[in-house]
């Protein structure tokens, strides 16, 4: 092995260990953007659920008190999931960013080995050298294809979030209203 191969290799593991560092970063970073919305979501339900009760208390109508706890909960629950969906999605980015970089990175390194290779083989070598060459196509179209599903199924679940708080407010107000129409029956 000459003394550049071997400083090529120190650089790729060098590279490959700082990507792994650089994910687990990242992963870090979301686990505490989510703790802390958790924490924040906890105090404000308890203190919701604190308020709730005590007009339950003062409250004489039981229609009143599901408007006042029904749609506000619903809100902010839709406000939740959205906060947990971009850090997820914004997680899912970086780590797709890395991987793509880090697949193009090996990708480049196996065709310059193939080609190297391809230089120093001996004769008749050439379908195995033409298989290896191959692989590395096949491999970096099943890539890409992946890579546009997930991008495809990425925005399918965007629109579907950005879909369901308008669907969960129809649904808690057509709640409201059959709760009003049975009280006034």
């Amino acid at each position: 092995m000459s003394s550049l191969d071997l400083e090529q290799s120190i650089a790729a593991q060098k590279a490959s260990l700082e990507a792994m560092f650089g994910i687990l970063s990242k992963a870090f970073v979301s686990i505490e953007k989510l703790a802390s919305l958790n924490l924040r979501a906890f105090k404000t339900i308890l203190a919701e659920h604190q308020e709730v009760a005590a007009r339950a208390l003062l409250s004489k109508n039981p229609q009143e008190l599901l408007s006042l706890a029904a749609q506000p909960a619903v809100e902010k629950a839709q406000s939740y999931w959205q906060h947990v969906y971009e850090i997820m999605s914004s997680t899912l980015a970086d780590f797709t960013e890395t991987f793509e970089t880090q697949f193009k990175r090996h990708q480049h390194d196996w065709q310059a080995f193939v080609e190297n290779l391809a230089k120093y083989a001996p004769a008749g070598s050439e379908a195995a050298v033409s298989a290896w060459k191959t692989a590395i196509d096949t491999t970096s179209a099943t890539f890409e294809t992946a890579r546009k599903t997930t991008r495809q199924a990425g925005q399918i679940v965007e629109s579907n979030v950005s879909a369901a708080p308008d669907t969960a407010t129809r649904s808690t107000r057509r709640g409201i209203e059959q709760a009003e129409a049975v009280e006034k029956e």
